[in-house]
């Protein structure tokens, strides 16, 4: 394809013209470049393919800049994946061309040879390119500005994409590359040319996280330069001067310090910059200052000042993207792009660690108006009452002024009120009847923004709106509030349905049985709202009937509010394919329903229970032939369908029995307990934890399997990356332990072999899979006492500690009949960790039942007598520290 003279490559005219022809048509507006596309395919198979594409970018002058960009990012995207396998001597050539288009006098030609030579750092490192690093310090030294604007750019983008390769030592190097190039950074803060300015200081707000050595002894030069840049002309240098104390405050905050004064003057000033960016950027100082714990006082005479800003930038801009979406009209059907990607969490037993963050706003653009919000809750957080006589004065001139014109700074004001409902309630507490009171009306405004944030700012007062003093007045303030919120949720305007749900929601949760009074009038305007509403915001109504189910539960199970509540989910029900994303979270919702009707959901519960299996058959199939099984594999169809087996199997009990008998769930569970996504195998551990506990009978012929998979997940190096899965496999073993009992002999060696390991090294793991890991070991110690006590005094202390730390209930208790039944087939082993299984009992609050009770105090008392002699009891009772000792009194001792 090419010709070869004297070892140096050159192209072919034949060769040259075609590829630009091609990449022509490619950038050209025709709507069809497929055969185009298919023509580049085949060239880019030659061997010489990039190395016209590298001529093309460096010396078609003849053609235009935008033939010449494409086959420069048409390069880049090749050498991701081609460059590491080419020829060397093809390698050299296209690193060759590149450097001189450094200094290309067109800007384009610049900035897209710095984008190629960073991938080419990122595939093969500095090292590997030696010549590169001489050729930018030259261009930077050249005084020629573009070169210098061309080896700024490169540098700029590796400092963004792979810092840390400047900051390491290279043989044949006497210093790191960074230390060269940082001093050159911070001598172009001074440059007359902007991109320079802007291009150097990006460059070395990179390594503020990293703090290479170089940095660090530069940093009054560093923090002198920000100052004289603090100034500047152009916004986007004014924005990076932010970033670099945000960061720095972050990370540095003592560098920061002596010149604290100085830095929140200026992001004071600069939170009010014309430019929206740069004050976005200062306003994320706030609360990047409140957590890098440095003493309040520093900013508390700054607050008067501040808040005033922060309000005043939490009313909408005039360009916000939710001004045109809250105009839009609740009848027309949402378009694809509205709906975002939703996200079923699996099914897991015990205690969570983390807590969902339910955000409040369905745009998720971060902006000025939402960090300004952010900044005024963590500073309300920091300071609580204390900023409220500067706020509270301005919130209300705002909310008095009733003119329509006025009508953002009002919203604005509501959206204060929410966001200091948390730190602020202290102060907020005696003048709630009034804000209450006062947010009602505004769920009627005529501003369908205001209606919103009114709705998101009464659920922020949930708590006080259900519980709050005085009992009549309480009951009205809170069935106000609620038929407010149910009216908006029949709003016409989709921004006001989804916040009123929302926060319904959020209210629900609060009042939880209180709900039952209004049951029926609920019911009516959620399934209004679901024959209403279009596809995105039906999610949310799926969501509040789900937690209208979990709140009420069992009150739910009336037939007059099952005729209002049914028909409609199960015509929609009918109405939606296995393979249509939108069954998801209505088989969410029936999960919630199944577990509060109980038996009551029986009459539902045959098409539910045999839709889940089919839909779990099709996706199995769909994994190995999705042509046959006409759908593409998609795992959440088998989570949400395994979790609603599992709601199934709660809500129903033992009356799931003939359910289970008569289909595959047994071989399709064990399918879905080894499948390769660890969100499904959570899922399907879920389950067989809840057919273990009301139907084990129908998991006997394969017990053996189930075991041994679930064992497996327990048993891996990668425990902590799948801690939910192990978290569920344990839990489901313990429940099959209790129920097949000594048919679990084969297994408990294996099992417990996995279980000490955790017990005795739980850093970094969570507590759930903790308190379930000690569960599961006394569960096998009660089944099978004469397996386990030998080994006991290997983990009997740590797992008494673990024991320790689990609240009262069944399955503690299930744990303590272990620990009695191994102790009284080897007591002996017992006596070293006497100590720690004194403090395990002693964390019991009570025991209720009443034989654990008398099994705790015939072990307590044998080993009573056991150390009678010789003192060995008292000494015992001496090491315990006297509140535990109390506790020990309950049981005898």
């Amino acid at each position: 394809m090419a010709a070869t003279t004297n070892g140096s490559w050159q192209p072919q005219e034949e060769g040259f013209k075609e590829i630009c022809g091609l990449i022509e048509q490619q950038i050209s507006p025709s709507p069809d470049k497929t055969e185009v596309w298919k023509k580049l395919q085949h060239y880019s198979t030659f061997p010489d393919f990039n190395n016209y594409l590298a001529f093309i970018f460096a010396h078609a002058e003849g053609k235009s800049v935008d033939i010449r960009q494409a086959a420069g990012l048409l390069l880049k995207n090749n050498l991701r994946t081609t460059f590491s396998s080419m020829p060397p001597a093809n390698q050299q050539y296209i690193k060759a061309e590149l450097l001189p288009c450094l200094g290309s006098a067109d800007r384009h030609i610049r900035t897209t040879a710095g984008t190629i030579i960073t991938v080419l750092i990122q595939i093969g490192g500095v090292a590997g390119w030696p010549e590169l690093l001489h050729a930018l310090v030259k261009c930077l030294d050249s005084n020629e500005v573009n070169h210098m604007e061309g080896a700024m750019d490169a540098l700029s983008k590796i400092c963004e994409d792979v810092p840390q390769l400047l900051d390491s030592d290279y043989a044949g190097l006497s210093e790191r590359p960074i230390d060269v190039f940082l001093p050159r950074f911070l001598q172009l803060f001074q440059s007359p040319n902007v991109s320079l300015r802007k291009l150097s200081l990006n460059s070395v707000n990179q390594y503020i996280m990293l703090m290479p050595n170089v940095l660090y002894v530069s940093m009054d030069k560093y923090l002198q330069g920000l100052f004289v840049l603090a100034n500047d002309p152009a916004a986007e240098v004014r924005k990076l001067v932010c970033s670099a104390f945000v960061q720095l405050i972050d990370v540095r905050p003592d560098i920061l310090e002596p010149h604290l004064r100085n830095v929140i003057e200026y992001m004071l000033q600069v939170n009010k910059d014309p430019d929206d960016e740069v004050a976005l950027e200062a306003c994320e100082f706030w609360s990047a200052y409140c957590d890098a714990q440095l003493p309040p006082e520093n900013l508390k005479e700054f607050l008067p000042r501040l808040l005033p800003v922060l309000l005043s930038n939490m009313a909408y801009a005039d360009d916000d993207e939710s001004l045109l979406d809250a105009e839009e009209d609740g009848s027309l059907p949402d378009r694809e792009q509205d709906l975002k990607p939703r996200f079923h969490a699996s099914r897991f037993h015990g205690a969570e660690d983390g807590e969902d963050d339910d955000d409040d706003d369905t745009v998720n653009v971060w902006n000025l108006r939402k960090c300004s919000a952010a900044a005024l809750d963590v500073l309300s957080n920091v300071f609580g009452d204390e900023i409220l006589p500067t706020l509270m004065p301005i919130i209300q001139s705002n909310l008095g002024n009733s003119d329509d014109a006025a009508w953002k700074e009002r919203e604005a004001a509501v959206l204060a009120i929410g966001a200091i409902a948390e730190g602020c309630i202290n102060g907020l507490y005696p003048h709630l009847s009034d804000i209450v009171s006062f947010l009602i009306p505004l769920l009627d405004d005529k501003f369908p923004l205001i209606r919103s944030i009114s709705c998101w700012t009464l659920s922020r007062f949930s708590k006080f709106i259900v519980h709050g003093s005085g009992l009549q007045e309480s009951g009205e303030r809170f069935s106000a509030v609620l038929m407010g919120l149910l009216r908006r949720i029949l709003d016409d305007n989709k921004r006001v349905q989804e916040a009123a749900c929302s926060a319904f929601a959020t209210l629900e949760e609060e009042a939880a049985d209180g709900l039952t009074p209004l049951l029926e009038v609920i019911l009516q305007h959620l399934m209004c709202a679901f024959g209403k509403y279009q596809r995105r915001n039906l999610r949310i109504v799926y969501d509040a009937i789900g937690t209208l189910a979990d709140a009420v539960g069992g009150e739910l199970n009336q037939p007059k509010f099952l005729e209002i509540l049914m028909p409609p989910l199960i015509a929609k029900w009918q109405q939606l394919s296995d393979s249509d994303k939108d069954i998801f979270p209505l088989l969410e919702c029936f999960t919630s329903i199944a577990q509060a009707l109980g038996m009551g959901f029986s009459q539902f519960a045959q098409p539910v229970f045999q839709r889940c299996i089919n839909i779990i058959q099709t996706q199995q199939l769909a994994k190995i032939d999705p042509s046959s099984a006409g759908v593409q594999p998609d795992k959440e169809f088998v989570v949400c369908s395994l979790d609603l087996l599992s709601g199934l199997a709660e809500g129903l009990g033992s009356g799931i029995e003939s359910l289970v008998s008569q289909s595959s769930l047994r071989d399709l569970l064990l399918q879905c307990c080894m499948d390769d996504a660890s969100d499904v195998r959570q899922s399907a551990f879920a389950l067989l934890g809840d057919i273990a506990r009301v139907c084990p009978i129908h998991l006997h012929s394969r017990l053996a399997e189930f075991l041994d998979v679930a064992a497996k997940q327990l048993n891996t190096e990668k425990l902590k990356e799948n801690v939910s899965v192990a978290n569920n496999a344990c839990w489901a073993i313990g429940e099959l332990a209790i129920k097949v009992q000594k048919d679990m002999s084969s297994v408990v060696i294996p099992v417990i072999s996995c279980l000490v390991p955790i017990l005795q090294h739980p850093d970094g793991l969570n507590k759930s899979l903790l308190e379930n890991s000690a569960i599961t070991l006394g569960r096998l110690a009660w089944v099978c006492p004469e397996l386990v006590s030998p080994h006991m005094e290997h983990f009997l202390q740590h797992w008494c500690m673990a024991l320790s730390l689990i609240r009262d209930d069944v399955e503690k208790e299930d744990a303590f009949r272990g620990l009695c039944a191994m102790v009284k087939t080897n007591p002996s082993s017992a006596l070293n960790s006497l100590v720690y299984m004194c403090q395990a009992i002693a964390s019991w609050h009570e025991i209720r039942s009443k034989d654990l009770h008398n099994e705790v105090c015939q072990v307590l008392q044998g080993y009573k007598q056991m150390l009678s002699n010789g003192g060995a009891w008292e000494q015992l009772m001496s090491a315990l520290d006297p509140p535990v000792r109390e506790k020990l009194s309950k049981y005898g001792v």
